[in-house]
């Protein structure tokens, strides 16, 4: 299913189920701009060099560079998103699943926002996923463990190699501030962090907005009877919608996840602002061009960590920081049960 915008449109007013899949997967989407999305800009504006509103506003424009981008590509990271459960033959109960699973998202997202902890809305995304199938199935029969085992190695590179990046690219940046003088090291790692910014929203896009785009395109064949994705065209008039909600999300409520990350976790200066953003972007640029689905959350805040760690550990907030650490611990299971109740319910009443 890869239609144009007038004849997604006209399928919408045709299938009544496939408009309510849409509306869940753009709020899925919207409570990402919220909660992942804020994280790319978070250290730019803590550090004073981007005020709030043109910060969101270039993060939306790069957020949208980077799904076209990465997209034109590959739709590597999609697939892995389309294939990682079956929900079965029947296309009708696999529909109802895959709502149960959205619904899962939303209500994880928005908990957790509600205590200003930024959490992994594509680790929530693969959870509820996960549960609902089990739901589906009665058993984990539409599990794939080959795209699990991507999602665990992402997991775990997004961790390691975003503490160590941002620990590792803080001293040569360390050194350079400290060799120039004063206001034009200031000067130069202003723009420096914008452009670390920037970065970090094109490669957000580049992994979320394909994750999100996956779902939307699962639902446009679950609702269409086709119980099968083998392949599909991830058409533009998607990318600038995924890209538009999803800065509309940050605007509304991105500033608690920015305050929590680039406020409280730990305090930066500019140039270690930038480290963080530039080891964070470097990290999802490895894993979108592998395939890798990652957190960007995970990724930015570790590298976050991975440069406070460098100042001293004692420049950690580290109540936050084992809030944070508990957050993604729980994500899994806590979104994935979720996704189950939800799941056997819908599948009853519906």
């Amino acid at each position: 299913m890869s239609p144009d915008f007038f004849g997604f449109i006209q399928m919408l007013s045709n299938e009544p189920s496939l408009l309510i899949v849409s509306l869940l997967t753009l709020g899925v989407i919207f409570v990402n701009g919220w909660t992942d999305a804020p994280n790319a800009i978070a250290t730019c504006i803590a550090t004073g060099c981007m005020n709030p509103r043109p910060a969101i506003l270039m993060a939306a424009g790069f957020n949208f560079l980077g799904i076209v981008v990465m997209t034109s590509l590959n739709t590597a990271v999609a697939m892995t998103i389309c294939h990682m459960v079956d929900f079965g033959k029947d296309s009708h109960e696999a529909l109802i699943a895959l709502c149960a699973a959205l619904c899962a998202i939303i209500f994880w997202a928005t908990a957790a926002w509600a205590f200003g902890i930024p959490t992994s809305e594509s680790h929530a995304l693969i959870a509820g996923l996960t549960g609902a199938a089990i739901a589906v199935h009665g058993n984990f029969s539409g599990i794939s463990g080959y795209e699990w085992t991507k999602v665990i190695f992402g997991l775990l590179f997004s961790l390691l190699a975003g503490f160590c990046f941002g620990f590792i690219i803080v001293q040569p940046t360390e050194i350079i501030s400290r060799r120039i003088n004063p206001q034009k090291s200031d000067r130069f790692f202003q723009g420096a962090q914008i452009f670390g910014a920037a970065a970090m929203a094109f490669m957000h896009g580049a992994q979320d907005g394909q994750k999100f785009m996956g779902v939307f395109l699962l639902g446009g064949f679950l609702a269409g009877g086709q119980g099968e994705v083998s392949g599909f065209m991830i058409p533009f008039w998607l990318m600038t919608l995924c890209s538009l909600v999803m800065a509309l999300g940050t605007s509304v409520g991105g500033m608690k996840i920015i305050q929590t990350v680039g406020m409280e976790m730990v305090r930066l200066k500019r140039h270690q602002g930038f480290a963080a953003d530039l080891a964070g972007a470097v990290c999802l640029l490895v894993a979108s061009l592998t395939g890798i689905p990652v957190s960007t959350t995970h990724t930015k805040t570790t590298a976050i960590m991975g440069v406070g760690a460098a100042k001293g550990s004692d420049s950690l907030n580290w109540e936050i920081v084992k809030e944070m650490f508990l957050a993604w611990f729980l994500t899994f299971p806590g979104c994935g049960v979720i996704g189950f109740v939800m799941g056997r319910i819908f599948l009853q009443f519906l």
